[in-house]
């Protein structure tokens, strides 16, 4: 039920909306047109905090010695909600804003985080306008987070107990869909492997030579047979990262790069193990040696029911997003350019919670958090159904009016959620209840 006082809470969260409608597209659409890499967000973290900084928050850059982060704040005392804004691109998926793939050079926002960090900071500015209005007490932070892609930023802040004093962390996706994000996005292991043999002419002395190459070559054909052997969810991918020389030179060096991951941590430590025996193994055979490194490793998304509920309630409060005929014809197009599955429905309401959470077979760096503090998770459809991330019809469509109504429908559902925690002290402790128990 809403009472008067909710309606008096949305209206005021609203009203912001409304007000700075065109200074979030603003933001979201400098961010687009300016893509960088993972941290090298220069310019795109500095626009993020600049709109926040005119909403009256307080910057502190540099968090976790990362020059591209930042933590905004407002208000005193507690709740502390924390915000988690995303704002790097990808590497290849520069992409005009047309339903035809037509490339542009250098990265593109093909998972949506120009319009990911935007949303993020216009929720914390609405409740900040509610806030002040009701004279409700309470912290709100936004934390700009670089290198979701490369999945770093957070890991590296979670570890340096960046997250350790909110009472909850509150973000969200663009996706193909409007529904609370109740999935276990993968726990991965991230691993380097270079191989180090001897040189020598590969005609001439080959029994001289203790090729790195052939190394690498035997680990992959082990991994291959390894995956017979794992969990269904298991996942493991590899490239070759690099070999020296010709072919008439036995290569004294070759590097693989791996990804390993599962929804479970334990699953996925066990088998990064086998694999890393896969890999000690080639080096015995092949006379040579190996060094491993791990890039990163992170845990499965920890979910918490309580928080799903609370947001769930506040999405339905919001009207999905509604498309005009151009906007459908824009998805049709890219549907066929594309090879897209939806079978000619585009775009759908809000979909019901999942009873059970929802195993994912992609990674973020949330994750690893999620386990140091309550965290809740949205999808909003920035993009018709079908698409996939990491695409360049993903590009295509988180870049215009698709996207934009996406970004302005998760940033209201988020603010109302957040707003009804700091309105109900026994919700929060409810959540970490189940926190600490799962």
């Amino acid at each position: 039920m809403i009472t008067e006082n909710n309606l008096q809470r949305n209206e005021i969260i609203q009203q912001w909306f409304e007000e700075n409608r065109l200074s979030m597209q603003e933001t979201a659409d400098f961010i687009f047109h300016h893509p960088e890499l993972s941290l090298d967000e220069k310019e795109s973290s500095r626009c993020l905090a600049e709109f926040l900084e005119r909403n009256g928050f307080i910057i502190t850059w540099g968090i976790s010695g990362f020059e591209t982060a930042f933590a905004a704040e407002w208000g005193m005392g507690q709740p502390i909600l924390g915000f988690l804004a995303e704002y790097d691109a990808l590497p290849g998926l520069g992409q005009e804003l047309c339903s035809k793939e037509k490339p542009t050079k250098g990265p593109g926002h093909g998972c949506g985080h120009n319009l990911l960090g935007t949303a993020c900071a216009g929720a914390a500015c609405a409740l900040k306008a509610w806030m002040e209005t009701e004279q409700i007490l309470g912290t709100v932070r936004v934390y700009g987070c670089p290198a979701e892609e490369t999945v770093i930023g957070k890991i590296k802040m979670n570890e340096d107990g960046v997250f350790d004093d909110l009472s909850t962390a509150i973000t969200w996706h663009p996706f193909d869909r409007n529904r609370v994000s109740f999935d276990i996005w993968q726990a991965q292991e991230v691993k380097n492997y270079k191989f180090y043999g001897k040189t020598a002419h590969a005609s001439r002395s080959p029994e001289m030579g203790r090729s790195a190459l052939d190394a690498a070559e035997l680990m992959n054909v082990g991994v291959n047979y390894l995956r017979e052997h794992v969990a269904d969810d298991v996942r493991m991918h590899y490239t070759y990262t690099n070999t020296d020389g010709p072919a008439n030179i036995v290569p004294a060096y070759a590097s693989t790069n791996y990804y390993i991951r599962s929804t479970e941590w334990k699953r996925t430590q066990d088998a990064s193990e086998r694999v890393d025996n896969c890999a000690r193994g080639a080096a015995l055979m092949t006379g040579t040696s190996v060094e491993i490194e791990t890039v990163i490793r992170h845990k499965e998304m920890k979910v918490n029911r309580t928080l799903a509920e609370v947001f769930y309630q506040a999405m339905e409060q919001v009207p999905a997003p509604e498309h005009t005929q151009e906007e459908v014809e824009y998805a049709r197009a890219i549907t066929e350019a594309a090879g897209l599955n939806n079978d000619g429905i585009y775009f759908k309401g809000l979909e019901p919670l999942e009873d059970e959470p929802v195993p994912l077979a992609i990674g973020t760096d949330v994750s690893d958090m999620s386990h140091t503090v309550p965290t809740i998770m949205l999808s909003a459809a920035a993009m018709c159904r079908g698409t996939a991330l990491h695409h360049w019809a993903a590009t295509a469509q988180v870049g215009m009016s698709i996207g934009s109504k996406a970004m302005f429908y998760a940033a209201e559902c988020m603010a109302l959620g957040a707003a009804e925690l700091l309105k109900n002290a026994e919700v929060l402790e409810e959540a970490w209840e189940e926190h600490k128990k799962s």
